[in-house]
């Protein structure tokens, strides 16, 4: 099985692909999704916060609260990208798509995301695996039907390490893995977001909102960086060297972009993993993704012409974005 995605006639290149789908495409035609929230306490005395997709006024309480272990219902894990959460476009076109077909949705946010500051003196990461791997062992430990993982761009590379890292053992946690439009060579992809329109526009933006976290936590342990030389930053390369890579145990930047690109691992990974990268990605040049034909066996590659990044509307005039959680469900239940 394959997708074969084509964008629409109006929304021409990976740019307007990436910036119309997240701002304008439709993203639902139910009601605005509604979530619970559950607090999970970490095993390092911090915490992340879980959004449940609620459908029915009563029905989290199952999800949440008690044991799911008879629910044979599917739960779909969905990791976020950078500075995302609930609330961003893919976010919400997988709500109403689960909403559609009957599926559970978590969003587990990573560390600072959920809109208040976490308790350690860490952030979250590309290859946070280690992660990755606590919050689906819980979930399988609460919901024994079938479970899907599914990544978003940052979120998609450290679900791809945690596989890799996990090997044989993946298929404890869960049923097979996805990641969309994810950096999976962060070096190519970290040099790339930081030239030309794509500095301009983009780098800004994920600064515009890093700096104030990173502060938020200098505040909380003074000392932590330099906040003089992270306020004079203009990439993620030297934000990473200030803040990301020193703060979770790597020594630069370059130690960090090598260590958690999942590029160079996909021999390791040993459950059903759909990979799908846009070539016209604006972040993921078409260069720096692995060969197709590595790992065959457990590894599908979706390559399609299109899309831009996590981009992928279809149909006229706005779009609709809801075309690729299908899709990766339609791969999923086939399996």
């Amino acid at each position: 099985m394959t997708w074969d995605y084509r964008a629409p006639w109006w929304l021409p290149g990976g740019q307007a692909q990436t910036i119309h789908s997240a701002l304008w495409a439709r993203t639902h035609t139910l009601p605005t999704p509604r979530w619970h929230r559950q607090r999970w306490d970490t095993p390092d005395q911090d915490f992340i916060d879980v959004d449940w997709l609620v459908t029915d006024v009563n029905e989290y309480v199952s999800t949440v609260t008690k044991s799911t272990q008879q629910d044979k219902t599917p739960l779909c894990v969905l990791f976020h990208g950078l500075e995302g959460s609930s609330r961003s476009h893919y976010a919400r076109a997988w709500a109403d798509h689960a909403r559609q077909v009957g599926w559970r949705l978590a969003v587990p946010h990573f560390r600072g995301c959920s809109g208040e500051i976490n308790r350690a003196p860490r952030a979250y990461h590309s290859g946070d695996h280690e992660e990755i791997g606590w919050i689906l062992k819980r979930m399988r430990a609460q919901h024994d039907g079938p479970l899907l993982a599914v990544g978003v761009s940052l979120g998609g590379n450290a679900l791809m390490r945690w596989a890799q890292e996990a090997a044989d053992t993946a298929t404890h946690a869960v049923d097979a893995v996805a990641s969309v439009g994810s950096p999976l060579d962060l070096a190519a992809s970290g040099h790339a977001i930081g030239r030309g329109f794509n500095r301009l526009v983009y780098t800004r933006m994920f600064l515009r909102s890093m700096k104030p976290r990173a502060l938020a936590k200098l505040a909380q342990y003074p000392g932590l960086f330099n906040r003089e030389a992270l306020m004079k930053a203009r990439d993620l390369y030297e934000f990473d060297n200030l803040f990301t890579a020193p703060l979770h145990g790597f020594q630069n930047t370059e130690d960090y972009w090598r260590r958690a690109s999942s590029a160079p691992h996909f021999e390791r990974v040993r459950l059903p993993a759909l990979v799908i990268n846009a070539l016209n990605d604006p972040f993921v040049p078409a260069h720096s993704l692995p060969a197709t034909d590595v790992n065959q066996r457990h590894v599908t590659w979706w390559r399609p012409a299109h899309g831009g990044h996590v981009g992928f509307a279809e149909g006229p005039f706005p779009g609709d974005v809801r075309g690729l959680p299908q899709a990766i469900s339609d791969w999923f239940v086939r399996l």
